[in-house]
């Protein structure tokens, strides 16, 4: 291919790794015949989609296979020849132990003469590196200061990371025995991925500079055009010539030869040799390390030309909730590299081509964002209620439900589309509807915006890919009619996110994401410049959108937090896990305007999938997310639903946990349990109003050690309870009433209950309800309406912790009712079983008491109701 020309040849189905030896420009493949379908998410379409489009410009993708392309591997993760996330145990079949240590030396001995080629190539690339800034502080210099730290960011770094690693592995593969231990250098590789990271993200601007400095300058196009690499010790040729361009991409294909390898090692050592855990952490760090990468590098970013010749990428897009003239509309909101387009697609009738509308830009020459203190309260927006979103998940949950039943009596195509239509546009409100978190930003010329999300994750990723744009040298301007139009027509090819993220638009072969329970311990992170107050959030999916469910602790004035704090998730269908991690702030003048709450500082943050393969295990599984130069360390397991909420009475009747009622508080000689009044006395003591409290989840291992304590009858519980975190005190209340032997409103009355909650006529439930309480025993009824009173103390609160009564039903709801034998049919697993009717209608019956005027025991005692019905 002559130098200069950009007509690039197909790419489909050579590995990346090969892909630098084709080309001087090996970064960029092409996808062709790259077409739409139709969607409008006002409506019922459903978009197939093919591949990136056709003239596509691409950032590097690494490829996580030995033999994918990038397009490829990205879509058959965990399938075909790509790498399994599990190294497998012990060795392959058939492979003895001695031929499995002899394979470990040759893989070895392969892998250090491609570390030596390496390093020779790294070394070639920081050959020009010192002269050239010599010559920066001349009267004539080749290229400045920033251009040179540019072009050649961290590979000095990653030069010295490689040297000391291939100068302590080489003695060890050449004096060779079955003992050699070498997993640690690999670990210790691997920790040292966040170089690379860095190194990825400057990549783009490092190539453009360099081109760039070619163009102007002779004296450089001359070094870039042959550099000089040394080969092998035992090689005939000296040097060969490479250019600049494929040297910068070398530290990118050497992230997979990395991984390659550690999945080979592991395939030969034995599962008891020392090595075998620390390589499995290393090929799990590694794993995560290019997962992570190829999230961040879209393969579809394309450049689209104005009238006037400039060029314009887009960097990113995707479906947000914009508040306009006081309501909540879907966007379509489009980054592009100087300007941020908020557009709605249009309406068409059948078989016309779709397009967007612009409702309104901005260049981000002209863009700010308010600090939460200057920015002024939002127009009034009227808060959907809790309850309506709840009915809502039940109502996608029953059609969900429906549809299935129709698919498997193989129903009529257009019963099940139309079923399709009625889930859709709940889903679609609840997506609309659902959003909190207040996005603002704001054109120093004039208006200012205001989106909602659900997440602090995408305020903070919108924000971040904005500034890094307005880091460069960008200029205010006017599009005339014609521009705006030509861009705005461009969205429709060039848009990423094609379909607004809800269920109804997935394929029925995509996961249907997990149910049940995950448990995460956040351990500790690392690679903070200097000391803060920090912790971290746990979020996972949920129909659609993000939700915050766990917090640790705030670790004071450190750079090295060390939590070991464990949570209990519930999983409603979920694919992802995010962590962020945040630096407390104690300043009371940051306050956000919108709910008046003081801005922590997000250091980092990241995402992880919930690969079901490797999550549903018994055992713990560890793994470290790497977010902006920081490391988290966490493990987690899922337990399925129907395994977890089995309530197992205990073996110890001398304590209090899995242990009668009744038993409990003749043996306390008390009306209600002692861990009950304890706990809600402390929740309303320092808890009630601390934001979600009893929605939030406590750390685990508090709230066993709680647990413990209370079995035991220790007379430490007081001094405890005052020290211990608020929610492992609510969470110790919850896993009580959880754990009951039989619910809090019995077994025999369950099928009752049931029925009451569903009378129509007002004055038969009152009866009907009443009724039942009065058909309690009486240490379950006081026990019951104690707690009623606090829960309506607790909602009272609801400006400040956010906890309605319809938010403390559905968190106690299915925990004082939900019986205790389930029938061996109803796995929980699919999204109908977690919103099924009897879930919804335990929420309901709480919610009735709840809502209900105060009652009394011995007025509901003395009192003779009308209506009786035989319990």
């Amino acid at each position: 291919m002559a130098a200069g020309d950009r007509r690039w040849r197909p790419l489909r189905y050579q590995s990346l790794a090969a892909l630098v030896e084709d080309s001087q420009w090996p970064f960029l493949f092409l996808v062709s015949d790259f077409s739409y379908g139709a969607d409008d998410y006002d409506g019922e379409g459903n978009e197939e989609q093919k591949g990136p489009p056709e003239g596509s410009e691409t950032m590097p993708y690494i490829d996580e296979s030995p033999t994918m392309s990038p397009q490829l591997s990205a879509r058959n993760q965990g399938g075909g020849d790509s790498i399994s996330p599990t190294p497998p145990e012990g060795l392959a079949p058939g492979v003895e132990a001695g031929k499995g240590l002899e394979m470990r030396k040759l893989v070895l001995s392969g892998f250090l003469a491609s570390e030596e080629i390496y390093i020779n190539q790294l070394e070639a690339l920081l050959l020009p590196m010192k002269p050239l800034k010599a010559t920066a502080t001349t009267s004539q210099p080749v290229l400045t200061i920033q251009q040179i730290e540019t072009i050649f960011y961290k590979i000095q770094d990653i030069y010295e990371i490689h040297k000391e690693f291939y100068d302590n592995l080489c003695p060890k593969v050449q004096q060779w025995d079955s003992q050699v231990t070498m997993g640690h250098l690999f670990q210790k590789l691997a920790s040292q991925l966040g170089v690379y990271k860095a190194f990825v993200d400057n990549y783009k601007v490092a190539l453009e500079t360099a081109e760039k400095c070619s163009q102007s300058n002779n004296q450089f196009q001359k070094i870039s055009e042959e550099l000089k690499v040394k080969g092998p010790k035992d090689s005939k040729d000296s040097h060969t010539s490479v250019t600049m361009e494929a040297l910068l991409y070398k530290p990118i294909d050497r992230v997979t030869r990395s991984t390659l390898v550690l999945h080979d090692l592991l395939k030969h050592t034995p599962v008891d040799h020392p090595d075998y855990p620390l390589l499995q952490d290393a090929l799990r760090i590694s794993q995560n390390f290019l997962s992570s990468i190829n999230e961040d590098i879209d393969p579809r970013r394309t450049a689209v030309t104005t009238p006037k010749g400039e060029t314009r990428q887009l960097v990113k897009d995707g479906f947000l909730v914009e508040v306009s003239e006081g309501s909540r509309k879907l966007r379509h909101v489009f980054l592009f590299t100087d300007v941020l387009l908020c557009a709605k697609l249009k309406k068409t009738s059948a078989g016309k081509h779709q397009q967007y509308d612009c409702k309104w830009y901005i260049p981000l020459a002209d863009l700010v964002f308010p600090s939460p203190e200057e920015s002024e309260a939002s127009p009034q927006v009227h808060p959907f209620p809790d309850h309506e979103l709840e009915d809502m998940k039940m109502k996608i949950s029953a059609l969900k439900s429906e549809i299935q039943k129709e698919k498997a009596n193989k129903g009529q195509s257009r019963a099940i589309e139309r079923l399709k239509k009625k889930m859709f546009e709940n889903e679609f409100l609840l997506l609309l509807n659902s959003p909190t978190i207040p996005f603002r930003i704001h054109n120093r010329n004039g208006k200012s915006y205001l989106f909602l999300l659900s997440s602090d994750y995408e305020r903070s990723e919108w924000r971040e890919a904005i500034q890094k744009l307005q880091k460069k040298d960008l200029q205010a301007f006017v599009l005339s009619s014609v521009e705006l139009q030509v861009l705005t027509g461009s969205c429709f090819k060039l848009r990423t996110v094609h379909n607004i993220p809800v269920t109804s638009n997935k394929d029925d072969d995509e996961s249907p994401g997990l149910y049940g329970f995950l448990h995460v311990i956040v351990h500790s992170a690392k690679g903070f410049k200097q000391s803060a107050n920090l912790y971290c959030t746990l979020e996972v999916d949920s129909f659609g959108y993000f939700v915050s469910k766990a917090k640790t602790r705030v670790f004071r004035d450190t750079t090295e937090p060390k939590w070991d704090e464990e949570f209990e998730i519930e999983l409603e269908g979920s694919q992802s896990l995010r962590i962020l991690c945040y630096e407390k702030c104690y300043d009371k003048t940051k306050v956000n305007k919108d709910n008046n709450e003081i801005v922590d500082k997000i250091m980092g943050k990241g995402q992880i999938q919930l690969d079901p393969q490797t999550v549903e295990t018994k055992n713990w599984h560890t793994d470290v997310i790497e977010m902006n130069g920081i490391k988290v360390e966490f493990s987690m397991k899922f337990t399925s639903r129907d395994m977890s909420l089995k309530r197992t009475p205990s073996k110890k009747q001398t304590g209090v946990f899995g242990v009668k009622i009744s038993v409990v508080t003749k043996r306390e000689r008390s009306k209600v349990p002692y861990i009950v009044r304890q706990c809600v006395e402390e929740v309303e003591k320092r808890g009630i109003e601390e934001v979600g409290i009893y929605r939030i989840s406590g750390v685990a291992t508090d709230i066993q050690a709680l647990k413990a304590v209370f079995d035991a009858n220790n007379k430490d519980i007081l001094l405890m309870l005052s020290d211990m975190d608020i929610n492992a005190i609510a969470g110790t209340l919850k896993l009580y009433f959880r754990e009951l032997p039989e619910p809090l409103l019995t077994d025999r009355l369950y099928p009752a209950f049931m029925e009451g909650i569903a009378l129509s006529d007002p004055a038969a439930k009152e009866n009907c309800m009443m009724h039942l309480l009065r058909s309690l025993p009486d240490p379950n009824l006081i026990t019951f309406l104690f707690l009623l009173e606090h829960l309506k103390r607790v909602a009272e609160k609801e400006p400040i912790n956010k906890m309605s009564l319809h938010n403390l039903a559905t968190v106690f709801g299915p925990t004082l009712l939900r019986p205790s034998e389930v029938e061996s049919k109803a796995h929980l697993t699919s999204a109908a079983d977690i919103w099924s009717h009897d879930v919804m209608a335990q929420v309901q019956v709480l919610l009735y008491y709840l809502q209900h005027p105060p009652i009394s025991f011995a007025e509901l005692k003395r009192n003779t109701l009308y209506f009786s019905t035989d319990v």
